[in-house]
């Protein structure tokens, strides 16, 4: 039930407007004077007032000003009835803060007609300011990047590739970035031979091709898909707002090329100084990381012979005769051309 207080130092005036809203289901306060109607206002904080201006003790230009100045009724819907209608009172009464100005003699159509208008409004007005509240409250509240990720993949055009089909070439102007939902993909590098090397290994809920977008150059690498795979299309513009936008997610991609920066020195490295069983034996170990599902231990490798070469940086030849001499040793198993590490940590840890 709305509260309305009737400040009214006129007793047939006030107990008749009360009357009135009571009938209406309104729960009524009144007040004969100025100084009684603040502190009723005060003690039951009412959905509207409505408030005489000529009142002995404290005037309705008095009471709109001490109410005005209280946190708790400064909004509070006021509407001034008096029988003063010159301009002046009202510009008076308008700058204070009243809202409405009913002049007497008023009938009781209008007077509800005011009451009702300024009862919905205050209502509309709450109820804008708690959806402003809502939506600041939700922007304010951090994402996690995960979640950012997440939305910045979701509804995506989808490309599928069929095995060893371009994703993209080097020298091309990247304009997009690449997220696997299904199979595995490589980037690589090819000299004027053909002869490739691989530089990155990607899975599915993988990133990849952020580099070049993130230093806003051509491709340096190509990449394929290594098996049928399915990619999220994420446009450059999607992908750079969210960057600049997002600190979190910023941090996260970072982080990746951190460690493909980390990865890329190492492997440069191991081609350098690391003699061919070494350098089988790390890709071997490289991909198992890579694509094996949980702690499957056992976790069959199957990747054909010139991608593993390619990962290995060597002759597919060569790359075969270490296959086979790691299988006389029982360092793994081979079926069907499928590699299954057996001796994981002998491979490891094997010696130059």
């Amino acid at each position: 039930m709305e509260k309305i207080l009737i400040i009214e130092d006129n007793d047939s005036i006030r107990e008749n407007t009360a009357e009135i809203l009571e009938m209406i289901n309104y729960k009524v306060f009144c007040a004969e004077n100025g100084k009684v109607g603040v502190e009723i206002a005060l003690r039951e904080n009412p959905d509207l007032i409505l408030c005489d201006i000529m009142m002995p003790v404290l005037d309705g230009y008095g009471v709109l000003h001490m109410l005005r100045k209280n946190s708790a009724t400064k909004n509070t819907p006021f509407i001034f009835i008096t029988a003063k209608a010159e301009r002046d009172d009202y510009r008076k009464g308008m700058e204070l803060g009243a809202d409405d100005y009913i002049t007497k003699p008023f009938n009781e159509t209008e007077l509800l007609k005011a009451i009702e208008c300024r009862l919905k409004k205050a209502k509309s007005m709450k109820e804008d300011y708690i959806n402003d509240l809502d939506a600041t409250e939700k922007l304010m509240k951090p994402h996690s990047s995960k979640d950012m990720l997440n939305e910045l993949v979701s509804g995506r055009n989808i490309n599928k590739y069929k095995k060893k089909q371009l994703v993209f070439s080097e020298g091309n102007r990247p304009t997009c970035l690449f997220y696997i939902q299904k199979g595995k993909v490589k980037t690589y590098k090819a000299n004027e031979n053909g002869k490739e090397l691989v530089v990155g290994l990607y899975k599915e809920n993988d990133f990849f091709g952020y580099v070049d977008l993130l230093e806003n150059t051509n491709y340096n690498e190509s990449s394929a898909a290594m098996e049928e795979t399915e990619i999220a299309i994420i446009p450059r513009e999607d992908f750079e707002e969210l960057i600049s936008s997002n600190r979190e997610v910023s941090k996260k991609f970072i982080q990746m090329l951190a460690k493909n920066i980390a990865e890329n020195k190492n492997k440069l490295l191991g081609l350098a100084y690391n003699s061919l069983r070494k350098k089988v034996a790390d890709a071997l170990i490289t991909l198992y990381e890579k694509y094996k599902n949980g702690n499957d231990e056992k976790f069959p490798i199957n990747i054909t012979r010139d991608n593993l070469a390619s990962i290995a940086g060597t002759a597919i030849e060569s790359l075969i005769r270490t296959l086979g001499d790691f299988k006389h040793e029982k360092l793994i198993d081979i079926k069907e051309g499928v590699i299954t590490i057996l001796n994981k940590k002998k491979l490891e840890n094997l010696l130059n």
